[in-house]
Formats: C-alpha cells, structure tokens, sequence
C-alpha cells in the first residue's frame, strides 16, 4: 500500500468518525428533547389530576316523568326540563344518569347508581320533574307505575326526596344539590280523604341546597311553554364559569316570584358552608338562603 492510499484511508476514517459523531449528538438532542416533552406532558397530567382531585367528582341523577295513566293528560314539561338540564350539567363536565317516564324500579336503581358514584369530595345533583305528593309530612316522586288510591299509597309506590338525600348522605358528599320542579296539582287528589296541597317542607341536611319550584303546600299550575317557568328561570341565571349554584337558585326564586306578581314563589333551602358552581369550584361568596 502507498502513502496515497493510506492518505485516503485516514481522511475517511476521519469523515466517517466526523459523522458517527454529528449522528449520536443529533440522537441525543432529540432524546433530550423527548424527555423534556415528556417530562412536560407529565407535569401537566399531574397538575390535571391534582385540580381534579381537589375539585372531586360532579355526578348527577336527572328524572323526568311524563306519562302517568291515571293523569288526565301527559306532562310534556318534565321530560323537556330533564334534557334541557342533563345538556347544561355535561357541557360543564357532570357525569349525568338521565331517566324518563321511570317507574319505581328504575328510580330504586337509579338512585342505588348514584349512591355507587358518590364520594367524599363530590358534588351531587339530584333533579325531579313530574308529579310529587306529600303524606306525613314528608315530599314524595312518584314514578309513572304507582297505583295511588288512598295516601298510604303514596308511600308505598312513591319515592321520597329524604330518602334519596339519606342515600347521598350515607357516602358523604362535598355538596348535594336538589331541584324538585314537582308542585303540580295531585292528580290523585279527589280519592284521598283530605287533600294534600303541593309538597311537605324539606329539610335540607348537611352540605345540602335544596329549590323547589313553589313554597311548601302550595301548587304552581304548568306554563305553556316547552319548558317550565322554573327550568326556564334556572337555566338562565345558571352561569357554569361564574355564578355559585346558591345565588343562582335564590335568582331563580326572586325572578319567578316577581314575574308571576307572587303566585309562584320557590323555595330555597340551604345548609351549604360554601357557595359552588357548577364547574365544582367554590364561587367568590356565600349567597343567603
């Protein structure tokens, strides 16, 4: 071999250690780069969880009840407010069990898929349209299969909001929030021996707000609207980024009081330490009750 030729093969070895070099900086600045990439994306996975965490779960059970045979037409409000409201709940992140024209079972069950999902930290919706009737003072659902003859009926087929906050309570919950828009005329009414006017008082127990859609013994007559006049009013003052469900409950109530002249005045019932929105966030300030 001459000294050309091992002039060449220097010079290549030379070029080709150049390259290898130039080829692991490059594999390791890319590998660089995706760890910093992952190391990024796990920060912000974690900084999500721990916001999740903090805010807890938003779970809701949403019912309404149209079609009862023994009333002398169907309520199309119900079912209307129902989808109305499970639209408004998911878009601000709510996990929403939705059931329309339930019968006692499907309410049993619904309420059992609930009390599954609760826990400590959640914030739980509880919203009721349809029929609701009140016997020893305590406020009934009733489901579209109840066979109501006489008071006693009411509760054996009925399902009462108590029990459904007993069964929220039971697992614990951040906040429990309840809409009842169920004040309607008893149906039932003229096979009972003495009436039984819109709902029972309802108390609400820890950690609790509770509207429903006229005061305690009064009856509020459906609008003819496609919604209720309370799913109306609700639905407009609540504000998922701003307004705390409290103040938009007691907006809802002062609305609809003003513009019925104090027909239809709702009720609002409120235990909650802290104001929420809808996100599961503590709102700015406390609202009275």
């Amino acid at each position: 071999m001459n000294l050309w030729q091992i002039s060449i093969s220097r010079r290549s070895l030379t070029i080709a250690a150049v390259l290898v070099a130039t080829v692991s900086l490059g594999i390791g600045a890319h590998a660089a780069l995706n760890k910093r990439a992952l190391d990024a994306a796990k920060a912000v996975a974690s900084e999500q969880g721990e916001a999740a965490a903090t805010r807890g779960s938003k779970i809701a059970l949403v019912i309404g009840n149209g079609h009862y045979p023994d009333a002398h037409a169907p309520l199309a409000q119900p079912i209307n407010d129902a989808r109305a409201l499970t639209a408004t709940l998911r878009s601000s992140g709510f996990d929403v069990d939705v059931v329309e024209d339930a019968s006692k079972d499907d309410m049993r069950r619904a309420v059992a898929r609930l009390q599954a999902k609760v826990t400590p930290d959640s914030v739980v919706m509880l919203f009721f349209g349809g029929y609701g009737v009140q016997a020893r003072r305590e406020s009934y659902m009733i489901p579209v299969d109840a066979k109501i003859w006489k008071e006693a009926d009411v509760r054996r087929d009925g399902v009462s909001v108590e029990s459904v906050l007993d069964a929220i309570s039971e697992k614990g919950a951040r906040a429990k929030l309840v809409v009842v828009d169920a004040s309607r005329r008893n149906p039932w009414e003229r096979r009972f021996r003495a009436f039984s006017h819109g709902l029972a008082p309802i108390a609400a127990p820890d950690n609790a707000l509770i509207l429903t859609s006229a005061t305690p013994g009064k009856v509020a007559d459906d609008s003819k609207g496609a919604n209720s006049v309370l799913m109306t009013a609700l639905l407009r003052e609540l504000n998922p980024q701003l307004a705390g469900i409290e103040a938009a409950f007691n907006k809802t109530r002062i609305a609809i009081s003003r513009a019925t002249d104090g027909a239809q005045v709702p009720s609002v019932s409120s235990s909650l330490p802290e104001d929420v929105t809808l996100t599961g966030t503590v709102a700015s300030g406390k609202a009275g009750s």
